[in-house]
C-alpha cells in the first residue's frame, strides 16, 4: 500500500488532515537592525543564532542593538560574559534598560560561560540569552565541543527565548539555526592626523548570512549611538 493511500485512510478515520512532518513556524523578533532583519527574518525563539566576525567587524553593536530592543520590549535578558568585556554604562547609552539585563561575568573561562548559559536556560524566563565569547583566543573557542553546543541547542527548543552566541569565528556550526557573519568594510574617523588623536565616527558594516539557504548579504552603517559600545571589538 503507498503511503499516500495510507495517510489519506488515517486522515478520513480521523476526520482530518493530520499535517505530519509540518512544524509551526518560528517566531522572529527583531535585531534593532533593519537591514539585517529584511535579510533574516529576524532572530528566531528557541534556536541558537551565531554570530561571529573578526575584531572591529560590529559583532559588539549588533549584541547591544539586539539587547535594547529586547529590554525595551520589556524582556529580560542575560549576558554570559566570557571575557568581562561588556562595557554597562556605553551599553546604557545604546539603549539597554540594565534593570531588565542580568550581566554574568565568567573571569575568562569559557567553559564556565557554557554551563552558565545552559543553567539559565534550563531555568527559563529570559527574552534573549547571549554567550559573549567575542573576546575569547580562537583556540580556546574551539575547544568547546559539538556536544556542548548540541546541549545548549537542546535546551533552546520550545522555549520563548532567544540564544545568541557571538565568537570570532563559527564554532558551533549544524547546531546553529541562523549563522550571521560580520565585517567592516569602511571606518570613518573624526580628529586630527595622528592615529592616537582621530576617534572613530562610525562604520559600515557587511553581514553575511551562512544560514539557512542560500548566502545573503546586508549592510548598514553603525553610527555613534551604536559606537558608544567598546566597538574595538
Amino acid at each position: 500500500m503507498g503511503a499516500a493511500l495510507l495517510r489519506k485512510q488515517f486522515e478520513s478515520l480521523l476526520g482530518g488532515h493530520l499535517g505530519w512532518q509540518a512544524k509551526p513556524a518560528t517566531e522572529a523578533v527583531p535585531s534593532g537592525i533593519p537591514e539585517i532583519d529584511l535579510a533574516t527574518g529576524g532572530l528566531p525563539r528557541g534556536c541558537l543564532t551565531e554570530i561571529f566576525g573578526a575584531p572591529s567587524s560590529g559583532r559588539a553593536s549588533l549584541l547591544v542593538s539586539i539587547l535594547a530592543g529586547a529590554t525595551a520590549r520589556q524582556e529580560f535578558c542575560a549576558l554570559v560574559d566570557a571575557e568581562d568585556a561588556f562595557d554597562p554604562l556605553s551599553a546604557a547609552a545604546a539603549g539597554v534598560e540594565l534593570p531588565r539585563l542580568l550581566w554574568i561575568r565568567c573571569g575568562h573561562n569559557a567553559a564556565h560561560a557554557l554551563r552558565a548559559a545552559d543553567l539559565l536556560l534550563q531555568g527559563g524566563g529570559f527574552g534573549v540569552v547571549a554567550l559573549d565569547l567575542g573576546d575569547t583566543p580562537v583556540r580556546a573557542a574551539r575547544r568547546i565541543s559539538l556536544t556542548s553546543w548540541f546541549r545548549l541547542r537542546r535546551a533552546v527548543e520550545h522555549t520563548p527565548t532567544v540564544l545568541i552566541a557571538v565568537e570570532r569565528q563559527s564554532n558551533a556550526k549544524t547546531c546553529a539555526s541562523l549563522m550571521l557573519e560580520l565585517s567592516r568594510e569602511q571606518a570613518r574617523w573624526s580628529g586630527g592626523m595622528l592615529a592616537s588623536a582621530r576617534l572613530l565616527g562610525g562604520m559600515r558594516v557587511a553581514v553575511a548570512r551562512r544560514k539557512p539557504g542560500l548566502a545573503l548579504t546586508a549592510v548598514f552603517e553603525s553610527g555613534e549611538r551604536m559606537l558608544a559600545t567598546n566597538e574595538h571589538r
